[in-house]
């Protein structure tokens, strides 16, 4: 006998397969036509190949109903890493989305399938996580990015997770941030992602496991279902930027990241507005011109409120 209360099963129809189908061939078509694109960037042009990624992942967003709200704001220059949680493979579409970025990834990921070479298009960094001898020479590949002005992603964690919880962020590769990148001491931006909204209500914690890809998750079958399912939205939170000199050691850098992540990430599904973060640890309320929306349905961003 079926419990009441059990969770309800999720059924997209045959309307969530046609939907799937096309978003499928319609991303087939778009991406044989960039990848040559994107291969010349790579090769004559590095500011082509830094954007062409952005639009293609808005485009993306735009098809797969994602709508993307960024609270928050980014480092305005220098050399700058951002740290984040990991959900999803939709992390690198909704990050994608709001701006140029590259990804710091585990080496595995450069032989998958499909998703390998999408990656290198992307210029990402790839690391052994498993050897602490190849830590050093990652370390140096993100400085020598982040010294060509380069924006990089990295995931903390080493893993993705059910997006109810942050794990331990590892330190290891933030020994980026202790090189100094002419003259200037590199900045390490914590950013909580959370999906927050399925078909324009509060997404409920039984359905998370349909966006969030996590633990002996295939990915074929997740890919394929979460296609099916239809509007969702993803909120992003950029907290205040931190440093190796003003955190005391690298360590240190990595376990307050953890705890902003971690703070931003209750707050968002609690339904908590946005609130700052100095590195002073006082929490006070966020001006409106420090808000940013971002509504890739649109393919609009509005500009940051009037004071």
């Amino acid at each position: 006998m079926k419990r009441t209360d059990d969770p309800p099963v999720l059924e997209p129809g045959w309307r969530g397969t046609v939907r799937a189908i096309f978003i499928l061939v319609t991303l087939t078509i778009v991406t044989l036509i960039l990848l040559p694109f994107q291969a010349a960037f790579l090769r004559w042009w590095p500011e082509g190949a830094r954007t062409l990624p952005h639009y293609y992942h808005r485009f993306l967003a735009r098809l797969l109903g994602m709508r993307v709200i960024v609270q928050g704001a980014p480092v305005a220059d220098g050399p700058s890493l951002i740290v984040a949680n990991h959900v999803s493979w939709l992390d690198i579409v909704a990050l994608s989305a709001v701006a140029p970025l590259s990804f710091v990834a585990k080496s595995e990921v450069n032989g998958w399938p499909i998703f390998g070479t999408l990656a290198r298009l992307q210029r990402t960094v790839f690391v052994v996580r498993e050897r602490r001898s190849k830590a050093g020479q990652s370390r140096d590949e993100i400085a020598a990015r982040l010294s060509a002005h380069d924006r990089l992603v990295l995931f903390p964690e080493g893993t993705s997770t059910d997006g109810l919880r942050v794990r331990n962020f590892k330190s290891a590769l933030l020994g980026a941030a202790e090189i100094e990148i002419e003259g200037r001491v590199v900045t390490v931006q914590p950013l909580t992602i959370a999906y927050t909204g399925f078909r324009g209500l509060p997404m409920p914690r039984w359905l998370r496991p349909a966006f969030a890809w996590y633990g002996d998750m295939d990915l074929a079958p997740h890919l394929w279902f979460a296609l099916q399912l239809g509007k969702f939205e993803v909120t992003i939170e950029l907290h205040e930027p931190l440093t190796v000199t003003s955190s005391g050691s690298r360590k240190a850098l990595a376990a307050e990241a953890e705890r902003r992540v971690r703070a931003g990430l209750v707050s968002i599904l609690n339904g908590v507005p946005a609130r700052r973060q100095p590195a002073s640890g006082l929490d006070v309320a966020p001006r409106e011109s420090d808000m940013v929306r971002v509504d890739t349905s649109g393919l609009h961003t509005e500009a940051p409120l009037e004071e």
